[in-house]
């Protein structure tokens, strides 16, 4: 099993994705990122936190690759402190990994999106 931690906008919206997909046995919402204590009123203050994901997966059944894909397609991570509606620095889009193979496949698959961002 692997984590891999997401932030995209409203963490219920994002789980609402994840938490269906084959190969992802648990999903947990939460913040990360600022004050090591947040609190709901602390974050809409801007303490620096982001909304997240954790997903727990079974890497033989879904890839990081995979994960990255739809992430990439259920926000928009050109759009500064906002999703949609929700606007602020806790609604920015992030990545948190577990190791220096999922940092250098995250970063790859980033340049890969910058480069298709970057033609439209």
């Amino acid at each position: 099993m692997k984590n891999i931690v997401l932030g995209g906008g409203c963490f219920w919206c994002v789980e609402a994705v994840f938490e269906r997909l084959k190969g992802v046995i648990d999903t947990e919402v939460g913040y990360s990122g600022g004050n090591p204590n947040p609190s709901y009123e602390s974050v809409c203050n801007g303490d620096g936190n982001i909304e997240v994901v954790k997903i727990n997966y079974d890497e033989k059944q879904i890839s990081l690759l995979e994960i990255l894909t739809l992430f990439f397609k259920i926000h928009d991570p050109t759009s500064i402190d906002k999703q949609g509606g929700d606007i602020g620095i806790q609604y920015r889009s992030i990545i948190f990994y577990e190791n220096e193979e999922d940092k250098i496949l995250a970063q790859n698959f980033i340049e890969e999106q910058q480069k298709i961002f970057s033609k439209k």
